[in-house]
């Protein structure tokens, strides 16, 4: 219908190519224009002023013999004030684009290797977008951004990385635990010995306090008590201690069978063995304490 009354309509951030008798006449805005296409006036096509983004996968080689996928997204917009240039000089842009982006990006990957492609994808990028403004402005076309979205080793190779990654967090890891370990066990044979210190105090403490009691007892029976040895006391003394003892084994409910020599001649050893013990015991704390 537009046609048929010489009208034509552009829509926003378009530009139509209008062309007379097949020559290039005038760019037309957004907006509705008269085209008499009885005197030749035509629109020769439509060029968009968007924002417009081409992905181009690019396979080459890593300077250590490794083949990888480089993922490049071009960002681009056609330029207003050079709308002819777009729409006449450049028959398919994109492959343009894509043709450019295969030359930079396999002049600059095997240069590198694997491992510094990743950590240099940003100066890659830069060379690309750099190559495309310098080439791409003479056909009207800006080059708004150049990015490096994905760079894609062989799957044999990524397996290999991730390995070798695993690797070595797992040899740090074993390290860490072994370094805790040992921590662990320093620790513990400090405590140990810790312990053990304040046991033979303790036990040191309680010789000598069994020593210093059966002295005292010993000192007062023989005063109160004319006539007695302190070897007759400590016989005693020993002898009530045997005594409770047997008691306290035979009024125990889970106590196992404890088989010893019991008679007459039987405490007497016993006393000798226990008056002998408790003499060496309360020599041996005393040098210790010294």
């Amino acid at each position: 219908m537009g046609n048929l009354f010489c009208c034509v309509q552009v829509d926003q951030s378009t530009v139509a190519i209008k062309e007379r008798f097949g020559k290039f006449d005038d760019v037309l805005e957004p907006g509705c224009h008269f085209l008499p296409w009885c005197i030749g006036s035509q629109v020769a096509g439509y060029l968009t002023l968007r924002l417009q983004q081409l992905d181009v996968r690019c396979e080459t080689k890593s300077k250590d013999n490794v083949f990888v996928t480089v993922v490049a997204s071009i960002q681009y917009r056609a330029l207003a004030d050079k709308a002819t240039d777009a729409f006449y000089k450049l028959s398919n842009t994109r492959s343009q684009i894509q043709a450019y982006v295969f030359d930079v990006i396999r002049a600059s990957v095997p240069k590198l290797n694997l491992d510094d492609v990743f950590e240099q994808k940003n100066q890659i990028a830069k060379a690309v977008e750099d190559e495309l403004e310098k080439a791409m402005s003479a056909y009207g076309y800006e080059i708004v951004q150049t990015l490096i979205v994905d760079i894609e080793p062989d799957e044999l190779v990524k397996r290999a990385m991730n390995e070798i990654n695993a690797a070595a967090r797992l040899r740090v890891a074993a390290n860490e635990k072994a370094e805790a370990e040992k921590i662990v066990q320093i620790k513990r044979a400090e405590g140990d010995a810790e312990a053990k210190y304040l046991a033979g105090l303790g036990i040191a403490r309680q010789r000598q306090a069994i020593v210093d009691g059966l002295r005292d007892s010993v000192l007062g029976f023989s005063v109160n008590v004319p006539g007695t040895t302190a070897k007759d006391v400590l016989d005693m003394v020993l002898i009530t201690q045997y005594f409770d003892t047997m008691k306290e084994i035979g009024a125990s409910s889970k106590s196992s069978a404890v088989f010893i020599p019991h008679g007459p001649g039987a405490v007497s050893d016993i006393a000798g063995q226990i008056r002998q013990g408790l003499l060496q015991g309360s020599a041996v704390e005393q040098q210790n304490l010294l």
